[in-house]
């Protein structure tokens, strides 16, 4: 089952889970106190004051890192090791941040001792947390029982959904193949019944019916889902169930109609102001932090490859409506990188990246002079990679829905960046393209939020850097 917060669809487990943990780290706090003044409440509000603002801030800021870093995520696989590192990265990180607010906003100072504790106490309670709810919730009992009206082509996308991260919401109780369609899915997963689908669904305690079938023209089945309907069992288009359990648009069942009549794909001027608006303070900040990195890998660059060789790398790439753009980049490859002037996509251990090229691109300082383009208002901060001229004529002659991703400015980070690695070929493109549709039809400020900070992950332990 997942609930809709910040334009994603959540897993009812994580949002459960994170809500523990938030309510952990607020109690965490009160009992640091406590024990950094030997249990004396009284000696706590005399000499601290109040302590539930300082105990939401601590719990904001631990649960806004956990986030950042992946822990949140129902596609993180990283094992035991990956987590704890991940753990006590974010948990510094939040106390970090508790501490920049208190130095700004002195009234809420609580002191080193009880915040030591309070990080202590917030890694801990994030590994027992995660341990008694794995063992003690029934993961089982938070997700949707889904019946599919359809077992023919269109319902083979769902039988490839073997992941455990996109099956997290639902469990697929069986296909239920309509009159005259030949069923494709696996035999034993077809369900035979001479009773109505409302009886069927009543038998199997079935909450949702998925509608897959190939060819609605024929025998559509309105009487029976309507039944289903007002008997509280929801019925969903099959591309609409796909995008809301995988985050993304499926372009292989994608048809117009979906995008014209469907929710989302909203761009009001409202929207277009606070995008705007975030691009500039976000621009603006990380310019000021970022400066200081940004002329140490213009000095490296020049040591590496000569005082004459350029710093910056400057490429066509796509924008908006399809207009062009100069994109920004500290240069990371050779100066011959590409001497024959064929458009080349980067490949992994490209021999072409220099030294200091490998270590920019791993950490992604190789992307801070985008900012510029931000500033310029050719890209945002977030939206779909932008691509080289040659490359998009090519793939939207071969993609259908290609050229829609334009609609949007691109970005430095985005949705498709979060959820897919480097792509280095067609099928990576079609792959990220569904990610990028998702995120046109929900963007809005809070999914870019939301996107901003999970982008720390992608930054700090070096995903799908080439």
């Amino acid at each position: 089952m997942r609930i809709r917060l910040f334009g994603q669809h959540v897993h009812l487990s994580i949002a459960a889970l994170a809500l523990i943990e938030f309510c952990l780290f607020v109690v965490t706090l009160f009992v640091a106190a406590l024990i950094r003044f030997a249990l004396d409440l009284d000696e706590v509000e005399r000499s601290q004051g109040t302590l539930w603002p300082r105990a939401l801030l601590f719990a904001v800021m631990v649960s806004a890192s956990l986030l950042a870093f992946g822990l949140y995520s129902a596609r993180q696989r990283a094992r035991s090791a990956g987590i704890f590192v991940r753990v006590i990265a974010a948990t510094g990180t939040g106390v970090a941040l508790t501490t920049v607010v208190f130095f700004l906003v002195p009234n809420l100072w609580i002191g080193r001792g009880v915040l030591a504790l309070a990080a202590i106490g917030a890694a801990l309670a994030v590994a027992l947390a995660r341990i008694v709810f794995a063992r003690a919730v029934d993961e089982a009992v938070l997700k949707r029982r889904v019946l599919v009206y359809g077992a023919g082509r269109n319902a083979i996308p769902l039988v490839q959904l073997r992941r455990r991260s996109d099956q997290r919401g639902f469990l697929l109780v069986g296909f239920l193949s309509p009159d005259g369609e030949p069923p494709e899915v696996p035999a034993d997963r077809v369900i035979t019944s001479d009773s109505t689908l409302l009886d069927l669904c009543r038998r199997l305690d079935v909450d949702e019916v998925v509608v897959a079938m190939d060819d609605r023209r024929r025998a559509f089945p309105i009487r029976e889902l309507l039944a289903c309907r007002l008997a509280g069992i929801d019925v969903t288009e099959l591309l609409t169930f796909l995008e809301r359990e995988t985050g993304r648009v499926r372009i292989d069942v994608l048809n117009p109609s979906w995008m014209i009549f469907g929710e989302g794909f909203r761009r009001g001027s409202v929207r277009l102001f606070t995008s705007r608006v975030l691009d500039l303070v976000a621009s603006s900040l990380i310019i000021v932090l970022s400066s200081p990195l940004m002329i140490a890998t213009a000095i490296a660059i020049k040591f590496e490859d000569g005082w004459r060789a350029p710093v910056m790398y400057r490429q066509e790439r796509v924008g908006l409506a399809g207009r062009t753009f100069q994109l920004l980049k500290f240069r990371s490859m050779r100066t011959d990188a590409e001497a024959s002037g064929q458009a080349r996509w980067a490949q992994k251990d490209d021999p072409r990246v220099t030294r200091v090229g490998s270590v920019i691109r791993k950490m992604r300082i190789d992307e801070l002079p985008q900012i510029l383009n931000v500033l310029r208002g050719h890209m945002g901060f977030v939206g779909p990679r932008p691509e080289r001229p040659q490359f998009v004529a090519e793939l939207s002659e071969r993609i259908p829905y290609y050229v829609e991703r334009h609609c949007v400015k691109p970005g430095i980070t985005g949705w498709a960046q979060l959820c897919y690695p480097y792509g280095s070929s067609e099928k990576d493109a079609v792959e990220k393209l569904q990610y990028d549709l998702y995120y046109i039809k929900n963007n809005g400020l809070l999914f870019d939020l939301a996107i901003l900070a999970q982008t720390a992950e992608v930054v700090f332990m070096g995903k799908g850097a080439r």
